[in-house]
Order: C-alpha cells, then structure tokens, then sequence
C-alpha cells in the first residue's frame, strides 16, 4: 500500500523534503538569501495538472524538472546569467503519495544540477488537483533584456528549433497528426524529450553577452518562446511599438520536420518550446549566429504599428486564436 499525504500529515511531509534543501533551511517559516551587490530578478511560473502536464504523459520527475526549467527560462531571456535559489509552493489532493512528491522533488534537483540555484523553502496545501508554484530568483547580467527594447533595423534570432515540444504531446497522447507523414525516429526522440525534459538556452545568454561589439551599446530585446514563436515575437513588437518581418524560408525547423503549411503552424504556435527569442542590432546578430551555428536569423524588426508579416509583406492573420491561451 502506498503511503499518501493524508495518512502522513503536513508536518511528516516537511521532514521527508528536507533532505532536498540544506540543513536547517524551512526550520523558519521565512528563508534567509545572502546579500549580494548584484540585481535580482524574481519570477514565478505555475504548472497545473490537465493544464500544463498529465499524469497519461509526463512523469513526476519530469513534472519537476519542467516547473524548474520554465522558471529558469524566463529569468534567462531576462538576463539572469546566475541562477541563486527557488521556493517551491505546492497543493496536492490528500491520497497524492509520499513516493510522488519526492518523484517530483528529485526532478527538480536534476533539473537544479543542470541549470543551477536551489530550493530555499516554499509551502503547502491540500486541494483538489495537483499544483506546483515556483518562485525563482537569479541575478542579473550585465545585459537587461527586455521586450521593449527593440528598434528598427534589428535581427530577429532564436536559439532553437521550434515546434518539438508541440508534436511531443502529440505522440504522447496518440493525438492524430496534421498530416500522414512518416516521421523519423529521430525527430520522434527529440519531441519527447523537449515536451517531457526542457533545456534552457543558458550557452546562447552566455555567449550573446560576451560577443557583443565593444562598439555598441548595451541594447537588446528578449523573451521567451514558451507560448510559442509567434506569441514570443507579438510581445517584442507590441511592447516595442513596432513591426516584424518574418522569413518563410527561415523558420527555426527541426531538420526532419515534415514540410507542409499545418506543420509549419505547430512550429509558430506550438508553445513550451523555452528558447530565447531577440532583438539585436544587425552586425550583433551575425557574430552570435557564426558563434553559435544553432542560433537561428528569423526576420528583422521594421517601424510601424506593431503586427507581424511574412517576408512577401502578406499579413499573418489569427496568430492569436491559434496560440496557447491562459484562460
């Protein structure tokens, strides 16, 4: 029989989660962080069971490693090169089992060795479906991203192929596909393991701040690609007053994605696909690109109202009936 909270109480469950934090850490009920010279940047992402994951397609330690992972993308494609620490609140109905919870919270260690910061406190309570609330701080880089900060002339450049995580879902669930297609076993692999284990685009923050030209200055526009590509690219323009230019030839396309106009579809609107999405001035963008061979040129940003266009000036109508919404 396995053992569930409500046969073990709150006060059992802090005891077992300790071992995930250093000693002494939640004794308190508030948690103590270093004082440092540097700007933090905090965010908070929720994951909500039959909203953001299922049980059907994602196990608890990839629950945990992707709660971390969206958290950690956001502070990123805001700057944050340093990763200092996450507070974790959790709601859980009373027959979750200890065995899920600590799943959950040795998917979020993994996840915490590969990008960084650790657990520093957080809460709990009993509710109806499965909930994490990640709060997580970082400390900010030399550079600011920001969505406004976009202007015309700029180079639009992600970091990775879009779409993966979308179609990773989709084979999880035995969803039917936009088309019948022979996928490769390849590309089937590298779905999955972007919908279920996210990266984070840590190298492509790294080595954009370091090649900048000494000759300009500090300026870029950032985001994040977990609502999807075309949403990441809305929010630059929208908060930047201006218009993007897209390539058709150039979408961020894994090698083996199927060619066809539904497909391309799932690449711009597919969602929890956590790649940095910028705005950079021309001769910057070239450099991270011949930097960073992943890195991929997808447009430019242009003055106007902001909307979004093909590259043969033809409108991109109802991305955003087609993109994930919250609510």
């Amino acid at each position: 029989m396995n053992t569930t909270l409500a046969d073990v109480g709150e006060t059992e469950l802090l005891n077992r989660l300790k071992k995930y934090m250093r000693n002494g850490q939640i004794n308190d009920d508030t948690a103590e962080i270093t004082s440092i010279e540097k700007k933090l940047l905090i965010n908070t992402d929720l994951v909500v069971e039959n909203i953001h994951f299922s049980e059907v397609t994602t196990t608890p330690e990839d629950i945990g490693w992707k709660a971390i992972a969206s958290n950690v993308s956001d502070l990123i494609c805001s700057g944050s090169e340093k990763i200092n620490s996450f507070t974790v609140g959790l709601v859980l109905p009373p027959h979750t089992t200890l065995q899920w919870v600590e799943s959950l919270y040795t998917g979020m260690k993994a996840a915490m060795k590969e990008f960084g910061g650790e657990i520093i406190g957080g809460d709990c309570s009993s509710g109806t479906n499965k909930m994490v609330s990640i709060t997580a701080i970082g400390e900010l880089s030399s550079l600011r991203l920001h969505r406004g900060n976009a202007l015309p002339g700029d180079y639009l450049v992600t970091s990775g192929n879009h779409g993966l995580s979308r179609l990773g879902l989709a084979l999880l669930i035995s969803e039917k596909l936009p088309t019948k297609v022979k996928l490769s076993q390849g590309l089937i692999n590298r779905a999955i393991k972007a919908h279920q284990r996210p990266s984070v685009p840590h190298k492509a923050l790294k080595t954009l701040i370091e090649c900048k030209p000494k000759s300009l200055p500090w300026r870029a526009a950032g985001t994040d690609s977990s609502d999807g590509l075309l949403a990441a690219v809305e929010g630059i323009c929208t908060s930047s007053n201006c218009q993007a230019i897209l390539s058709k030839s150039s979408l961020p396309k894994d090698p083996d994605w199927p060619k066809n106009q539904i497909w391309n579809e799932w690449c711009l609107n597919g969602g929890e696909d956590y790649e940095l999405v910028l705005s950079l001035p021309k001769e910057w963008a070239e450099i991270l690109k011949s930097e960073l061979g992943f890195m991929k040129i997808i447009g430019h940003i242009k003055e106007g109202s902001p909307n979004i266009f093909w590259d043969n000036l033809e409108k991109i109508e109802n991305y955003n009936s087609k993109r994930f919404q919250h609510f």
